[in-house]
């Protein structure tokens, strides 16, 4: 199935973004594009952001087939890279504005983590947040959402595939004492 023209634009331009570049202590060493970033090796930060609805489900959405890393794989978790000279928690904010179009809650944090494959080697930050707002999805990202229980999110990753990195944050936040 062939991307639009809008997804590959929006792909070039997030290949081009500048992102926080760290080492495997989570030491900044500056920026680079996104996609250097990948070629080399080299290590990014991230976020991720686990959204509930008030009866504790959780958002599982499937990625375009555009994305660079996992395309056409359900996630977890909104989130994505952070940016040269940005926050984790702005970072977080931001990603969930732009992939689901929920804005003005409330986010925790539930610490950090290494995750290194080939291709997707970053520091990640793991945030929850709970909205019964209506999801607006970014088209250039997101193909479809809903709401599961994140047992059933679990579940589903053994017979579909799930992006790793976005599991990996789950069961962390559900490892957790008091979530």
């Amino acid at each position: 199935m062939p991307i639009s023209a809008q997804e590959a634009a929006h792909r070039a331009a997030s290949d081009a973004s500048r992102i926080a570049w760290v080492d495997e202590q989570d030491q900044p060493l500056g920026g680079l594009p996104r996609a250097e970033l990948r070629e080399r090796g080299l290590i990014g930060r991230g976020t991720f952001i686990l959204l509930f609805n008030s009866t504790g489900e959780l958002c599982v959405h499937r990625r375009t087939l555009s994305k660079a890393v996992y395309p056409g794989y359900w996630d977890v978790a909104a989130g994505g890279m952070v940016d040269e000279g940005e926050s984790y928690a702005t970072a977080a904010a931001r990603e969930l504005a732009e992939e689901l179009g929920i804005v003005d809650v409330p986010l925790r944090e539930h610490g950090r983590f290494f995750f290194d494959q080939p291709g997707n080697r970053l520091w990640g930050a793991v945030f929850s947040a709970v909205s019964d707002a209506p999801l607006r999805l970014q088209p250039e990202e997101v193909l479809e959402a809903c709401f599961i229980s994140p047992e059933q999110a679990l579940r589903d990753a053994q017979d579909k595939p799930f992006c790793p990195d976005s599991l990996e944050a789950l069961k962390r936040y559900l490892a957790t004492p008091g979530v």
